[in-house]
């Protein structure tokens, strides 16, 4: 056998050492050089931050447990056309956010590549998709570029809960590259936050997600926008297999319908809304068009998308359906499930929150000490007060109903697998305290 002393390529690999063409840590980079690199490439702005920032802080170990190499974060924006994401017509304004989350895809592979050739390791997670989903129900996305990229100076959170470029305003996406280096020159958080409270995202919202008060109801916004991906491909896919036949299938799913799933999966998934961003005003460039005539650019911009013909897909008996009914009753409602089934009690108590229909706990206040046996031994604390809710480890208090429940049931109730009724007839959730309590507290979810 060859001595490996002697092979080519370590032997050509030593004289470069020799030589000194092959550094033992890389120097740091010039933040200038590095930033145009990226605007060449295609990016519209760009942020530099350091993993240790204190505004990553829940951020980091999930980073460096992947990549443990991790010194600096590369944000970059990509600027959306703002006619493109308000058409009315989805297609057009889908087919915008594909094709600049594509470029920006490209951009962060190519700066990847070109690092790499420099000797500096790089990664470059997705914009949106693909994610990591053999962890659906948890945390998918490898990393979370909205904190990144405020840290990074490139925006703040709006009200819709979405990253406002202080010149682009909402028309953004957002991609972080990740690499082995440090820079000469970070940046830091803007001063001042873009969004102007105006809460036209709010009056926009088909569902209600967005509360003018300040509020964000999640589980509304992803079981409707998110129709067509994750969740709610499940549940379709839960409605072929529950259909006995086409005909079934039919009176269950309109031929509409069908064919916005097929062209989601062979083009890339329809939005069903980004209106929020849409009708966004904030940003420099965005600005002018609202300051100038406010009339018109609610008749132009907002208007078309909240007289809009449209099926709203909500889950039953939720805040989004009174909402839809009560805001938007010329929109078609259709009662869906979201595939969001927790498959453990730690996943169901971290949901709750998310899950919350806070306008149908109005009026209720009252304290629920859950305990859970069998394959997970667990005990909790859920507060409901003032259209709010509390979760603690462990009993706090004295509680108004206590529940009783062998887990393995209580998630099968959850899944729809089981009934509440059964379960607590066949003495596997037991509960005590007034039932009224206990029912209305089973309306708070939906």
């Amino acid at each position: 056998m060859q001595n490996m002393h002697e092979h080519p390529t370590i032997m050509r690999y030593n004289e470069k050492v020799k030589a000194g063409d092959i550094r033992k840590s890389s120097p740091k980079l010039s933040s200038e050089a590095l930033r145009q690199m990226c605007m060449d490439l295609g990016a519209d702005d760009v942020g530099f931050v350091g993993i240790g920032r204190s505004e990553l802080e829940d951020q980091r170990a999930d980073i460096l447990n992947i990549f443990p190499w991790t010194k600096t974060f590369i944000s970059f924006v990509g600027r959306l056309n703002r006619e493109n994401l308000r058409s009315p017509a989805r297609s057009i304004a889908s087919l915008e956010l594909h094709q600049v989350e594509d470029r920006l895809n490209h951009a962060a592979q190519a700066l990847a590549a070109a690092l790499e050739r420099k000797g500096i390791r790089a990664a470059t997670p997705a914009v949106g998709f693909p994610m990591e989903t053999d962890q659906w129900r948890g945390k998918m996305h490898v990393v979370s570029h909205k904190p990144i990229a405020v840290a990074a100076g490139l925006g703040k959170m709006g009200l819709h809960r979405n990253v406002i470029h202080p010149v682009f305003g909402s028309f953004v996406l957002l991609n972080t590259v990740l690499i082995d280096a440090e820079v000469d020159e970070y940046n830091s958080p803007l001063d001042y936050n873009p969004c102007l409270d105006c809460k036209i995202c709010s009056t926009a919202c088909p569902t209600g997600a967005i509360g003018p008060d300040g509020v964000f109801n999640p589980v509304n916004c992803l079981t409707h926008t998110y129709r067509e991906l994750i969740g709610g491909f499940t549940d379709w896919v839960e409605t072929v297999a529950d259909s006995k036949g086409a005909i079934e299938y039919r009176s269950r799913t309109n031929d509409a319908e069908t064919v916005s799933l097929w062209q989601s999966l062979a083009y890339g998934p329809c939005y069903k809304s980004v209106y929020c961003m849409a009708v966004c005003p904030a940003g420099d460039d965005v600005i002018p068009q609202y300051l100038e005539d406010k009339k018109k650019f609610i008749d132009s911009v907002v208007k078309p998308l909240q007289q809009r013909t449209e099926t709203i897909y909500v889950l039953p008996g939720s805040d989004a359906e009174s909402h839809v009914q009560r805001v938007f009753p010329h929109k078609k409602i259709k009662r869906v499930g979201n595939g969001i089934r927790p498959s453990s009690v730690a996943a169901f108590l971290w949901s709750m929150p998310l899950a919350f229909q806070r306008h149908k706990s109005e009026g209720l206040q009252a304290t629920y000490h859950l305990s859970f046996s069998g394959s997970e031994q667990v005990e909790a604390t859920i507060v409901i007060k003032d259209k709010s809710i509390s979760i603690e480890q462990g009993h706090a208090g004295i509680p108004d109903v206590q529940v009783h429940a062998d887990t393995k049931s209580w998630l099968r109730v959850l899944g729809k697998e089981s009934s509440m009724i059964r379960e607590i007839i066949l003495r596997r959730i037991k509960v005590k305290g007034p039932m009224h309590l206990f029912k209305a507290f089973g309306k708070c979810f939906a």
